[in-house]
């Protein structure tokens, strides 16, 4: 079976455990997951199976837009309210002065990589260092944050929808914007709305799924790439991952099928077309 299937992940599920109920759902065990997310949070969860597991990278990549919740006056070690409270602070926060930080916020960063989290450091993810109490230096990372709207402010929660690049952490991009409110925050809530085009809307509750209603989805829908059936001629040379001639005039990426089954996806290259994605 090869197929997409976006999940609507609820809270207090690991995006492992998700993985794990459709395995025994669907009988198979060949699925990944495109981009983590926390226990804490629900929303937009797009999963792979079969030969399309070699899209994870490829689907990993994409743009995503959340919905997140701020508590103000609070810092714990996690980055969310699961957490162990390290600090407190007051705040005096306006909703002038949210826009205004929103506003002002750089869109392109280094972010620091939260201390609990699955990135790698010498073989061993962040978050064994931080469980057994061993200091590290954290990494940054380069990210984009093409939007922030604020959507409401009451008490000491600030609600606000973010669009991001790849490889953003929201408990760290929240950390930052308190930062500029000269407070401390945590992350109270994150819902992940949409992933490339993939939509809330659209995603599907393990409820859902065990009961029969869902809807998978092939390459030809999810992705945006011409569509060509292979003659006998380049069938041979395109299985063993060859280059061949661009006469498709192919702009950018395009996906050879042979009798009705995906073979390939192959990309432009000069004058030519070379393997990108072998299924």
């Amino acid at each position: 079976m090869n197929a997409l299937l976006v999940v609507n992940k609820e809270k207090n599920l690991t995006s492992r455990d998700v993985v794990n109920n459709l395995t025994k759902i669907f009988n198979t065990k060949k699925i990944g997951h495109t981009g983590t997310l926390d226990p804490l949070a629900t929303g937009v969860l797009v999963c792979l199976f079969g030969k399309y597991t070699k899209l994870v990278d490829l689907l990993t990549s994409l743009d995503k837009e959340y919905i997140a919740e701020i508590k103000l006056g609070i810092k714990t070690d996690t980055g969310d309210i699961t957490g162990n409270v390290i600090e407190t602070n007051s705040y005096n926060v306006t909703k002038e002065k949210i826009i205004k930080v929103f506003n002002e916020f750089p869109r392109k960063y280094l972010q620091t990589v939260p201390k609990y989290s699955a990135v790698k450091i010498n073989g061993k993810k962040l978050y064994e260092y931080a469980r057994n109490k061993i200091e590290i230096s954290l990494p940054k990372r380069e990210v984009n944050i093409f939007s922030l709207e604020l959507i409401n402010f009451e008490n000491d929660i600030i609600t606000f929808k973010t669009h991001v690049s790849k490889g953003t952490y929201i408990r760290s991009l929240i950390e930052d914007l308190c930062e500029k409110l000269n407070t401390v925050g945590t992350m109270n809530n994150l819902t992940r709305t949409k992933q490339g085009n993939f939509r809330l809307a659209d995603a599907f509750t393990l409820n859902n799924i065990k009961e029969g209603n869902y809807h998978f989805q092939n390459i030809h829908e999810f992705l945006n790439y011409p569509s060509i059936e292979i003659d006998n001629e380049n069938i041979k040379t395109i299985k063993n991952g060859g280059k061949i001639p661009n006469t498709f005039n192919i702009k950018d990426k395009v996906i050879f099928t042979y009798q009705n089954e995906d073979i390939a996806i192959y990309e432009k290259n000069n004058e030519t077309l070379k393997p990108y994605i072998m299924f």
